[in-house]
């Protein structure tokens, strides 16, 4: 495992979980890496839901897609990811979000403490026990510290009997360095 930055350990982590043939949703599709890496895994008879509140993440997600030829693999969804419970039937394997803006974006344009809580309340619900969520919460600068701060809070309080929270972070990086945190779901 490559520890050079929290994305790569969040692929990392994923890539044990998630096979052929099941079904992830990309929280934050953003410029849809995250997307074509769980299209990738799936396969052609899994499934992958992709959510952003933008229509240029969409768009550039539609697009990375596309020249993988993996568009068939993925209903993209303009929608905020706290809706999810709509359009995504439970018995989710991966759900995976990097948190704060739009990279190369917006910075005004970025999730927020109330929705995320509440897409990772429904992320909950939907996963099948054995499956994780894997975020990467980025934070610092102009934006994300409510963020981060009540994330946290939210999952340093879930129940253990349930699930096991690992959270991850660079301790010698400067200037707010990204967390990585996985969820796994060990019971109903």
């Amino acid at each position: 495992m490559s520890y050079k930055n929290p994305l790569s350990i969040s692929h990392e982590i994923v890539s044990k979980y998630l096979g052929e043939g099941d079904t992830a949703v990309d929280a934050t599709a953003g410029n849809g890496n995250d997307t074509v890496f769980l299209a990738k895994i799936v396969g052609c008879r899994g499934k992958v839901y992709s959510f952003d509140i933008q229509n240029t993440a969409i768009e550039n997600t539609r697009k990375k897609l596309k020249i993988n030829d993996l568009l068939n693999r993925v209903e993209l969804i303009n929608e905020g990811h706290q809706l999810m419970d709509k359009y995504v039937p439970p018995g989710v394997k991966v759900i995976m979000f990097n948190l704060g803006y739009l990279p190369g974006g917006n910075h005004q344009i970025a999730t927020k403490p109330k929705s995320t809580i509440s897409a990772i309340n429904k992320s909950l619900d939907l996963l099948q026990v054995g499956g994780i969520i894997m975020m990467v919460i980025y934070y610092g600068g102009d934006s994300g510290f409510e963020e981060k701060d009540a994330v946290m809070k939210y999952i340093e309080q879930l129940n253990y009997k349930k699930y096991s929270v690992l959270a991850l972070n660079f301790v010698n990086w400067l200037n707010c360095p990204p967390i990585s945190v996985c969820i796994e779901k060990t019971s109903e």
